[in-house]
């Protein structure tokens, strides 16, 4: 399919201007990394632009007035009138447990009662009654029950998602949601990358009761049982991109989170963690030493946290949505820009701590708690999102050569956005330059 999208009110391509580079500015890397400092607010921004499709792929950026005469239509080329509206990148969710079993709404009652996350988490609530639904259902039901959510996603303009395992925690049911992933890529138009997150929990079967009635978990046991079956047989199915690791008080140590990490590299996944959510653990720190290609949540990280993951490159994964669910702090999200690391954002769509499944809410979320701009956090939840699963050299700005996903948004300019984020804009979705919402 040719398309052309004209008369675009603001075409924010996210395309930096030159003087991201000047003095003082924030650096801008090569295509592919992530943006820092104040170069997250470079969106570079065309008035009464143009954008010209071919194939899937962009061919042209630039103002109406300058490119329509160039043009030349092909058969079969769609022509929209944007109508002074607003074009940017489709939303990329970088961070999400969409794969899960089953519904926690029983447990959102007991928390706006006062009884704590915590709490539930310890009576076996929480990450562990999702995995015996997960493991109860079915292929199908795991599948059916995804497009449902991934249907609502494409609606409010998110393109891409990652999406992590985790409520399997054992072998067969963590490759069954995997497979699952696979699958949804041939039944709709979102892109979902796969993240293998054995290490999300400890089981049931892999926990006892000692001499106290405390209790005690076969940490070891679980430990070898991801690292010597689940991820080379996860890593010999091709079934994972990345592997992230639950780092945290209460489940995987700092130690434990290396070991993981390390030997999913060597099998060739990507390593992530889920960071200093409930506390400060040294999980930023890992994040550093492993060098992984995000952190996710950060809360409570330390300095000395930070300063490795900036050494490392490490993106920081914001998700405001599961703060403001679970009623916690939220990261500090402002000192990580000033410091100079890249930031992303996230919803973490899951059953339990945030069932948020729109990225328009977290760029308000994200202004109004998390400091961001909206030029900010329109960056994180775009390019440097898509930089956090390694596709920021194809997706997440609008420029010629990369591919077509974007957004046609029915609002006067882009701080719109934040600033009346419980209304859906989204009037047209293209994804892999095939309009897949709207005209």
């Amino acid at each position: 399919m040719h398309l052309i999208i004209q008369h675009i009110g603001q075409l924010v391509t996210l395309s930096p201007s030159p003087n991201a580079l000047g003095e003082g500015r924030g650096e801008v890397k090569p295509l592919g990394k992530a943006r820092v400092g104040l170069a997250m607010s470079e969106l570079g921004i065309i008035e009464d632009g143009l954008v010209a499709i071919e194939n899937g792929n962009i061919v042209a950026v630039g103002k109406t007035s300058e490119l329509k005469p160039k043009l030349k239509l092909l058969p079969h080329t769609k022509v929209i009138d944007a109508g002074n509206q607003v074009v940017m990148p489709g939303f990329v969710d970088c961070h999400t447990h969409l794969v899960y079993g089953g519904s926690r709404e029983n447990e959102f009652e007991m928390r706006v009662s006062g009884i704590t996350y915590q709490e539930i988490a310890a009576k076996g609530g929480g990450i562990r009654s999702t995995v015996k639904a997960t493991r109860l259902a079915s292929r199908e039901v795991l599948k059916r029950d995804a497009l449902k959510r991934l249907d609502r996603m494409l609606m409010w303009g998110t393109t891409t998602v990652e999406s992590k395992s985790g409520y399997g925690l054992e072998t067969k049911s963590e490759i069954k949601q995997l497979e699952v992933i696979k699958d949804l890529n041939d039944l709709q138009a979102i892109e979902v990358v796969p993240t293998f997150m054995g290490a999300h929990e400890f089981p049931e079967e892999f926990r006892g009761t000692g001499d106290s009635g405390q209790g005690t978990v076969d940490r070891d046991g679980y430990v070898k049982l991801i690292c010597e079956e689940m991820i080379p047989k996860v890593a010999e199915a091709a079934l994972a991109e990345f592997c992230d690791v639950f780092c945290d008080q209460g489940v995987f140590t700092p130690e434990e989170a290396i070991k993981i990490l390390e030997t999913a590299s060597n099998f060739g996944m990507i390593p992530k963690i889920h960071a200093d959510e409930l506390a400060s653990v040294g999980a930023a720190e890992v994040a550093g030493k492993v060098k992984a290609i995000s952190a996710e949540h950060l809360l409570y990280p330390s300095q000395a946290g930070l300063e490795l993951m900036k050494a490392a490159g490490t993106i920081a994964v914001l998700l405001p949505g599961t703060s403001l669910t679970i009623k916690k702090n939220y990261a500090p999200a402002r000192k990580m820009i000033e410091m100079g690391i890249p930031v992303a954002l996230a919803t973490d769509l899951n059953p339990g701590s945030c069932t948020i499944e729109n990225m328009p809410f977290i760029i308000g979320l994200a202004c109004l708690y998390l400091g961001l701009t909206p030029a900010e956090a329109i960056c994180a939840a775009t390019y440097n999102a898509a930089c956090a699963i390694k596709r920021g050299d194809r997706i997440g700005s609008i420029e010629e050569g990369k591919q077509a996903d974007l957004l046609i948004m029915d609002i006067p300019n882009y701080r719109y956005i934040p600033y009346h984020y419980a209304v859906n804009y989204v009037k047209t979705v293209v994804k892999k330059g095939r309009i897949v919402v709207g005209q």
